[in-house]
């Protein structure tokens, strides 16, 4: 009985030192996501009124004999259902002078066949066969040292580009020389389920938001895997891709950053996406996400150290306050039984209550939302804009703001046990269901 009461009295002890950090842990968790809500609707405005407004067309130097050429990479893993039309939409591209060339990563499916039936048809389709499974960023390294031009623009062998997305990113490239790669505009072509088109809106409101805000402030923490554009010496300059980090697109993106190259973001630049439909699926692939973007930190946590990184230096800590914001969330929870059991019931009800700033929260991701759809709306025009998906971004918070906290702690342990030098290889994804 004694052990009982003194191990009780240690625990009010604990929970005594303990409530006031944790209430500070609280306030952190309502207010971070608060606070980068406007950092990044301030960005994105920034951005628009800078880059957007009254900007409709390419510029003119760009049609014409004048225009550099282009090599298209497309890596395949198992792509048969896809390719067939991802090669047909590309040869309506507008760009006078390109080529393209589709890698078939050991894919255990028809997609070779069917490569080497488009390369029959068309004369600018070249085909490379990787007999096994080397992974994505071997995929790329190969094809871009075959590659016969200067600037790559890197494609998924689902995408459908949009016919004047060369053109736009290209012209990055020609204007400044220090332009090391464009990320495109990804949208979402599946639309038929609810986390279809959820995803629509944090296309718009998350992931187009953001890429237009860290524009605005120097510095870009992905480009797009599935729709970007690189200089050659750029990558040369950097080694290509790493194929042994599981997101090659964030790889890349701190590789370039970090060597003094220019990421450049161009939302005209639309291709078209098949995103997860599942939360099986959608769960492996921000699972994925997240280790990647934690590799990315624990790689390049050295080379911050160099007074030419100053630049990435707000970026990483944002990431790394992001990350820190998931555990926080995790440790919150974890505690919230031990205070119940040491407060009172009017206490614990106080604590459950609405609160002014969780209607903050509510009102201010409404507003999110609703500027980055106002934003986006311009570039799906023919597809009805994406106002009409604003309904649905209801469901956010909960379909995602939960699952965003796990993965990114599953994706970090992950990262963290990772073992350096080990091959990334393609895996089959979850690509949702098709509208007809």
């Amino acid at each position: 009985m004694i052990f009982y009461v003194e191990l009780l009295n240690i625990w009010q002890v604990f929970m005594a030192w303990w409530s006031p950090i944790d209430k500070s842990i609280e306030e952190f968790i309502y207010y971070y996501p608060l606070f980068m809500a406007y950092i990044w609707m301030f960005g994105a405005i920034i951005f628009c009124l800078r880059y957007e407004w009254r900007k409709s067309s390419p510029s003119p130097f760009l049609s014409g004999k004048n225009c550099p050429p282009v090599s298209i990479l497309i890596p395949c893993y198992n792509e048969g259902e896809n390719v067939r039309e991802t090669i047909g939409i590309l040869q309506k591209q507008q760009y006078p002078n390109f080529e393209i060339i589709a890698i078939n990563d050991g894919s255990t499916d028809n997609t070779l066949k069917i490569l080497h039936e488009l390369a029959a048809q068309h004369e600018n389709l070249r085909v490379v066969n990787l007999h096994t499974n080397q992974g994505k960023a071997m995929g790329l390294r190969t094809a871009a040292l075959l590659a016969k031009s200067e600037i790559l623009v890197c494609i998924d062998g689902d995408a459908l580009l949009s016919p004047d997305a060369v053109g736009w990113m290209v012209q990055h490239f020609v204007e400044n020389p220090n332009v090391g790669a464009v990320t495109g505009n990804p949208r979402i072509r599946n639309r038929s389920t609810l986390l279809g088109r959820i995803q629509v809106g944090e296309f718009s409101a998350i992931v187009g938001m953001i890429k237009r805000a860290q524009r605005s402030y120097g510095k870009v923490f992905t480009v797009s895997g599935v729709i970007a554009a690189f200089r050659k010496s750029a990558l040369h300059n950097v080694g290509y891709w790493s194929n042994d980090m599981i997101t090659e697109d964030i790889d890349i993106s701190w590789k370039l950053q970090l060597a003094g190259w220019t990421i450049r973001f161009e939302p005209n630049a639309l291709c078209w996406v098949l995103m997860p439909e599942t939360l099986n699926g959608l769960w492996k692939q921000r699972v994925r996400w997240s280790q990647g973007g934690s590799e990315v930190l624990l790689r390049y946590f050295q080379n911050l150290f160099r007074w030419s990184s100053r630049g990435m230096w707000l970026l990483y800590g944002e990431c790394l306050i992001s990350v820190t914001w998931a555990f926080l969330i995790l440790l919150h929870l974890l505690f919230i039984p031990m205070e119940f059991l040491t407060s009172t019931a009017n206490e614990s009800l106080h604590d459950l209550s609405p609160s002014w700033t969780s209607m903050l929260l509510s009102v201010t991701c409404l507003l999110q939302f609703g500027v980055s759809l106002a934003i986006d709306s311009r570039y799906e025009s023919q597809t009805g804009g994406v106002g009409r998906y604003y309904y649905w971004m209801v469901w956010y918070p909960i379909v995602y703001w939960l699952m965003n906290v796990s993965t990114t702690i599953v994706g970090t342990i992950r990262a963290i046990k990772k073992k350096r030098g080990q091959r990334a290889v393609w895996v089959t994804v979850d690509r949702g269901l098709r509208e007809k």
